[in-house]
């Protein structure tokens, strides 16, 4: 059974950091787009960005210079390093291979004014 699971997740104070992460079984990054997005309460789910599979990758215009995304192809793991971080940015964030429907359960980031 494919799975990705998030870690990584917590409370921050403004303009503190969190890296999350995404491990995943029976799925390989290296060959796939994979996508961080996140869903506050309310809204709907937004792409926050994906890594191509030639490494390529894109962010949405509100994270652009303060989140960066790696993997590490051994692991089969994608990171989601955010610096900077806003209250507009709490969300339960979720990476997915977007073109292959598979979704993580996601991981509660929590930014405190």
């Amino acid at each position: 059974q494919v799975q990705l699971v998030e870690s990584g997740g917590g409370l921050v104070q403004a303009g503190g950091s969190l890296r999350l992460s995404c491990a995943a079984s029976r799925i390989t990054f290296s060959v796939n787009t994979m996508g961080w997005y996140r869903q506050a309460p309310g809204k709907q789910r937004e792409l926050v960005g994906t890594i191509r599979s030639d490494g390529r990758i894109n962010y949405v215009d509100s994270v652009k210079g303060r989140f960066t995304i790696s993997r590490d192809n051994a692991k089969n793991t994608m990171y989601l390093q955010m610096n900077s971080l806003r209250p507009e940015d709490t969300a339960v964030y979720i990476c997915a291979a977007p073109w292959l429907n598979i979704w993580g359960q996601g991981t509660q980031v929590t930014v405190s004014s």
